[in-house]
């Protein structure tokens, strides 16, 4: 029997196998994670970077606590589990945090977000090595993404060239935070995802705290005195951290690697635009192509054809 359909109706049989809600949960991530970018360059050109991470951290663990005992979810980790959680931290979390945050104090906030989102190209080189098949279509929208980031990277190729050591470091980042993607779809915990993400963030506390105790901390170096530096902090505790890092873990772990990757390839727009419109960058040509690739990898990959039946 043969139906006409609107072009809506045609628009939803293309939507992937995502919920409504994993849409919205999308959405957050990406508009939360997104905005971070300039707030922690904002932040950082006024407390040293490492410090500032660490106590963005020590307030997500605190809330992701509150949290837990609001909603009755245990943080204790089985024994059998616990070297799981300990690698997968040291991948998806320490590496990503520790050079990420390095990074942002040599680049500008946007051009930082644009090589940490290189990170889908290593979550799909990740799955290979541990033997997963990656669709052509899969790598049509890597190819997409690749193309928007180096469309915005070259207006930037001058000072990313003057600061070589800040890309290098935003792209090991970029490489750990793939590899921890692939890896978390993997190798699943079984936990809650709060009570995962608590425990990576609490490994990655420790050693964000001695890497900012060994190479920043000095008698002269206090707590924030003003609020121009708690808000940032308050906003990567509470949101970055306490909401959009377990959001992801979740979705990292519900999702396939290159759909949850692709996924958020808005997100470096968001940093790019919205770096743009609180720090005073001019939008060039190829921002605005980059954003019309980004959104065509991730229609890409989340957009599938529907079946003839």
């Amino acid at each position: 029997m043969s139906s006409s359909l609107s072009p809506f109706s045609t628009l939803k049989l293309y939507l992937p196998p995502l919920s409504v809600r994993q849409w919205r949960l999308l959405a957050v991530i990406t508009a939360i994670w997104g905005f971070n970018w300039p707030v922690m360059k904002y932040a950082i050109n006024q407390y040293p970077p490492l410090s500032f991470r660490f106590l963005s951290m020590l307030g997500g663990v605190v809330v992701m606590q509150m949290a837990a005992r609001w909603m009755k979810i245990p943080l204790q980790v089985p024994a059998g589990q616990r070297l799981k959680l300990f690698l997968l931290a040291m991948v998806n979390m320490v590496g990503w945090h520790v050079f990420c945050v390095l990074a942002v104090a040599e680049l500008s906030s946007g051009r930082a977000a644009i090589l940490g989102y290189t990170m889908p190209v290593w979550a799909v080189m990740s799955g290979l090595f541990l033997g997963q098949r990656i669709s052509i279509r899969a790598w049509i929208g890597v190819g997409f993404a690749v193309g928007g980031i180096f469309l915005l990277l070259g207006s930037e190729l001058s000072s990313i060239a003057g600061r070589p050591l800040g890309a290098v470091y935003m792209l090991i980042a970029a490489i750990c935070w793939g590899m921890g993607t692939a890896l978390i779809r993997r190798f699943p915990t079984g936990l809650h995802p709060l009570a995962a993400t608590h425990a990576m963030m609490c490994i990655t506390l420790f050693v964000m705290g001695v890497a900012a105790w060994h190479i920043e901390w000095t008698a002269d170096l206090g707590l924030p005195h003003d609020f121009k530096l708690w808000w940032p902090i308050v906003y990567n505790a509470v949101l970055v951290i306490g909401v959009a890092h377990v959001l992801w873990i979740g979705m990292a772990a519900s999702l396939p690697p290159v759909a949850s990757s692709i996924s958020i390839m808005l997100i470096p727009v968001v940093g790019v635009f919205s770096g743009m419109l609180w720090l005073g960058e001019t939008p060039h040509w190829q921002d605005y192509a980059a954003l019309c690739l980004i959104l065509t990898a991730m229609g890409t990959v989340l957009l599938v054809r529907p079946s003839n039946r």
